[in-house]
């Protein structure tokens, strides 16, 4: 990809203490590979902002507390992050902290904008991305798993057919956020209820966050509508408020969770965010016309 390293003037993100890690680089100019392999199971924090866009590939992760934000994006508290994706846009600050479950393992891509051999009408350095945490798409995680496994082998690397990488996933980074885009145009102007695909990336959000409080701006800015209309139209789509959607999500998680007798009914309203044994009862009981703990015994 050219021979001179386009990526040096690009500092990777900074992980404390960094002796938790251990990293492999490899990087063929215009996009650098950075992978990380967690190596002692103990509190750790990360921070990064550059001129490089920086995509990260969650291979094996996962946390027991912790916190990461993007600029721009609602923050998260996500625990289970294996099989997941982030993108941090150039100019965009990264940061957060975790104490890790397991000795994660997990792929930082950082992208030269300016740089890459693209055609001049894609206009990829000229595009303002929109940050994302903690998503998935299937077509950009194939991109980045054949990158990954050239890093893998730098002996071996085949830059030509890096090159032709680099260039996909460029235009994977397009596809995605032409696509926020086309519904952001419309966004004052929305009628009837929530596209799919902004459906099902809401509807994920609110399951990874079933015990947590979170607010209608972070909703709204996951559908990329404003507040009043995004409130409309996730009654349009789900039937009922946000809220009161999570809150039956809450009820229907606690009855899969009664159902396998290994949890206290205290620990599990604990689990879904309510802040006591009454509050948990008195909502369920709302919902089913039953309190937990009948509903449990009904199943035995």
């Amino acid at each position: 990809m050219g021979e001179t390293d386009d990526c040096v003037g690009c500092n990777g993100v900074s992980i404390s203490p960094a002796d938790t890690v251990r990293r492999q680089i490899v990087s063929w100019g215009r996009l650098k590979c950075d992978s990380i392999q967690l190596i002692r199971r103990q509190r750790f924090e990360y921070r990064y902002k550059a001129t490089c866009h920086l995509v990260i590939m969650s291979e094996r992760q996962e946390r027991d507390d912790g916190e990461t934000v993007v600029e721009g994006a609602p923050k998260s508290s996500l625990r289970l992050m294996s099989r997941k994706l982030s993108f941090v846009p150039a100019g965009h600050e990264f940061y957060g902290w975790q104490i890790p479950r397991m000795l994660s393992r997990y792929t930082y891509f950082y992208i030269v904008p300016q740089h890459l051999p693209l055609d001049p009408d894609a206009r990829f350095a000229e595009t303002e991305f929109k940050p994302r945490l903690f998503f998935f798409d299937q077509d950009l995680w194939e991109t980045l798993q054949k990158l990954r496994a050239q890093a893998g082998n730098p002996d071996r690397t085949e830059k030509g057919y890096a090159e032709a990488l680099s260039i996909v996933l460029a235009h994977e980074l397009l596809r995605l956020n032409n696509a926020d885009n086309g519904i952001a145009s419309v966004r004052h102007s929305v009628r009837g209820g929530l596209a799919a695909w902004q459906k099902r990336r809401v509807a994920e959000y609110i399951e990874e966050h079933l015990s947590e409080e979170f607010s209608l701006f972070a909703l709204a800015e996951i559908a990329g509508l404003s507040p009043f209309h995004f409130s409309r139209a996730f009654k349009e789509s789900f039937g009922r408020p946000p809220h009161r959607y999570q809150t039956s999500r809450r009820i229907e998680k606690a009855k899969e969770l009664l159902a396998q007798h290994a949890t206290s009914v205290t620990a599990i309203g604990v689990k879904l965010g309510f802040s006591d044994t009454s509050s948990f009862s008195t909502t369920f009981h709302k919902h089913t016309g039953t309190t937990p703990t009948a509903y449990r015994r009904g199943l035995e």
